[in-house]
């Protein structure tokens, strides 16, 4: 296979990329990142509950329902139905706020990267992957949003993303909101952002119990504090509120997002853009898949 890609430092911005080289790399970053992981990496066991019965001979021990059981005389199973091909939305945010960077790599970059491999490895698991902006470059897109199986698709979705345009706000939450109501089957939503947008905790947590969501945050070191550059006058990438930092800020105070989002059923993980990325994302995956499996 290669040696495996892990440090973004290793990938080039992919807007310098020739749609072929593009192609050849991600395929590298999505090897790595399911390599060793089995058929239900997003969706746990890939079952869905349907309802409980009593428990008869030869009833797996793991299928017990130990909730019911304790109200109940006689021990309960889980009864699940199968979803052959549950649809994968992948959701990136393309607004100014993502290519603002202190390193050679945005955060624009690193979520085209996650969002094509992550697209790339739905479809090796026979999961049609809809891939969308989470910015404005994009506005009447909720008829072109529809998952395919396609990799030509996948590719033809990616490719405008990996333009980067200046001064593009966001509109992530829109997009959430959009999707809320169209989608009417039980689908992943992968939302990959800085997390900027005000109304975007608000709209993920009405999609959270009804889809299967996982939130990744990407963090530029700038955003810890870790500038090493003094004081200095800052603008916002979005708006034209400025203001004076110190290399030693922490300009936004979110270490309480994972325990919101968990609150709202919703899988998060923060990837920051200086660090290993690849093996953070395989390892968050693999463990989010055991600890679905648990809960059914």
């Amino acid at each position: 296979m290669g040696r495996s890609i892990d440090q973004v430092d290793e990938l080039p911005s992919p807007e310098i990329l020739t749609q072929n080289n593009f192609e050849l790399l991600l395929r590298r970053v999505a090897d790595d990142i399911g390599f060793g992981s089995d058929e239900s990496i997003f969706v746990g066991s890939g079952m869905e509950y349907v309802h409980s019965r009593p428990y008869e001979p030869g009833d797996s021990v793991r299928q017990i329902d130990w909730k019911v059981t304790a109200r109940m005389p006689v021990a309960y199973v889980k009864v699940h139905e199968t979803l052959k091909r549950i649809p994968m939305f992948l959701v990136v945010d393309t607004s100014a706020s993502m290519q603002a960077s202190s390193i050679r790599l945005s955060k624009h970059a690193v979520a085209v990267w996650v969002a094509g491999a992550l697209g790339l490895v739905a479809l090796r698991r026979l999961s049609p992957v809809c891939v969308l902006s989470g910015g404005s470059r994009y506005h009447d897109f909720i008829g072109d949003a529809n998952p395919s199986l396609v990799p030509d698709d996948l590719w033809r979705q990616l490719d405008p993303l990996r333009r980067r345009r200046m001064g593009e706000t966001t509109e992530l939450s829109e997009r959430i909101d959009a999707l809320a109501v169209k989608l009417r089957q039980r689908s992943v939503l992968v939302v990959i952002s800085d997390l900027y947008d005000s109304r975007l905790r608000s709209a993920i947590g009405k999609v959270g119990p009804k889809h299967d969501v996982i939130v990744i945050h990407l963090e530029d070191p700038a955003e810890r504090g870790q500038l090493r550059a003094g004081y200095f006058m800052g603008a916002e990438s979005e708006g034209s509120h400025r203001f004076l930092g110190a290399d030693r800020d922490r300009w936004s105070e979110r270490d309480h997002l994972e325990r919101e989002f968990a609150g709202a059923d919703v899988s998060y993980l923060r990837l920051a853009t200086d660090q290993p990325v690849v093996s953070r994302l395989r390892h968050f995956l693999l463990t989010r898949s055991v600890q679905m499996r648990g809960r059914q």
